[in-house]
């Protein structure tokens, strides 16, 4: 029993000095300048990469930890996309030949990757029509054709692109990596400023084909983007709710601070509720190494968290708070968005329910 607490507290300092570095870096680096020091200085992108890849042979526990800081931040690093989605998926697909080619420039962050995964119809498997048809002659590879939308990116276009497609005679989902340029890759405008997405066009691109069983390796994915985002909210509601708590006790109303109010007391409680209840569903999902049921229900709880202590934010702030400039309007569209991302909460409680054995007449 001792020696089990022992080895908690460690991994507990360890995760809080890994926090404090990453933390450091984005005080001192902000936006797109902050990927080379984590990557270089903190090693960042290595930590859930296996150590024969170059990586630190870490967890989901290291990963929530980073993702929380940049939440904080509302960093624009492309971490969830290239550390989270990409490495994720090519550990998933499970081709050694492809790992020993592309993990270790990713976890060294030289290479930024890009997972191009949903449509214009959403984020579910059975959506995806992106099409894969064998190239000419036999054995030289693929061609895939379609859209696809909402990819996170970084500044530029990404190093490495993989893709979810269907072969066209037999319509099963697959894993590739495209071996050219995309037909067209652009960073979209949207309401979330601070996070890059991107939309992809893909016209007869070559590729190769990683894994045959796309959707196995999208949903492995899906839970381990699910409890890294959902760690990215808790991070940003908590620091959203210091700011306004912050604000409350400098704010002077009536000869007082705002914060002395019950009125105003009662709702930074639940503010505070709704953040240390989100957490320990997130610190669950990521300490578990992200199992689907707890991916899903974090990604679910934290979301509807974010979003309410986002949307308090700007009534606490009063009538800055719905100014463009100010960062509670930041957070409030990093909430929104990232809501959206990877599915909507009442997706995910679906997909809770349905693993659990549940139907809509229960």
């Amino acid at each position: 029993m001792s020696g089990a607490k022992t080895r908690a507290q460690v991994q507990a300092q360890e995760l809080a000095e890994l926090g404090d570095a990453v933390r450091a870096v984005l005080a001192r680096h902000p936006g797109h300048a902050a990927w080379a020091p984590l990557t270089a200085q903190v090693g960042a992108a290595a930590l859930a990469v296996p150590q024969e890849y170059g990586g630190l042979g870490r967890g989901t526990a290291e990963v929530a930890v980073v993702m929380a800081e940049l939440g904080r931040a509302l960093s624009p690093v492309p971490y969830l996309g290239s550390a989270v989605l990409t490495a994720g998926a090519l550990l998933a697909a499970g081709d050694p030949a492809a790992c020993a080619r592309h993990l270790p420039g990713l976890a060294e962050g030289s290479v930024v990757g890009a997972l191009a995964w949903a449509e214009t119809s959403g984020w579910e498997a059975a959506g995806l029509t992106a099409r894969a048809e064998p190239a000419e002659p036999a054995g030289a590879g693929w061609l895939l054709t379609g859209t696809k939308r909402y990819v996170p990116a970084g500044p530029a276009e990404p190093g490495l692109v993989l893709a979810f497609a269907r072969a066209a005679d037999t319509a099963r989902l697959g894993l590739f990596e495209l071996t050219a340029a995309p037909a067209g890759f652009t960073v979209r405008s949207t309401l979330d400023r601070t996070r890059p997405l991107a939309e992809l066009t893909l016209d007869r691109t070559p590729a190769r084909l990683l894994s045959p069983d796309g959707a196995a390796v999208l949903a492995r994915v899906r839970d381990l983007a699910c409890t890294a985002l959902a760690a990215e909210q808790v991070g940003a509601a908590a620091r959203a709710l210091e700011v306004t708590v912050r604000y409350a006790k400098d704010r002077v109303q009536f000869g007082r601070p705002i914060g002395s109010f019950q009125a105003v007391k009662h709702r930074l409680a639940d503010m505070h509720t709704a953040v240390e209840t989100a957490r320990a569903l997130a610190r669950a999902a990521a300490a578990a190494e992200a199992p689907p049921h707890l991916a899903a229900a974090a990604k679910s709880a934290c979301s509807q968290a974010f979003s309410y202590v986002a949307g308090e934010m700007i009534q606490l702030h009063g009538g800055i708070g719905i100014t463009w400039e100010h960062e509670a309007h930041e957070f409030f569209k990093r909430a929104h968005g990232s809501a959206l991302l990877l599915g909507a909460p009442a997706a995910h409680r679906a997909r809770l329910a349905a693993g659990l054995g549940f139907t809509e007449t229960d």
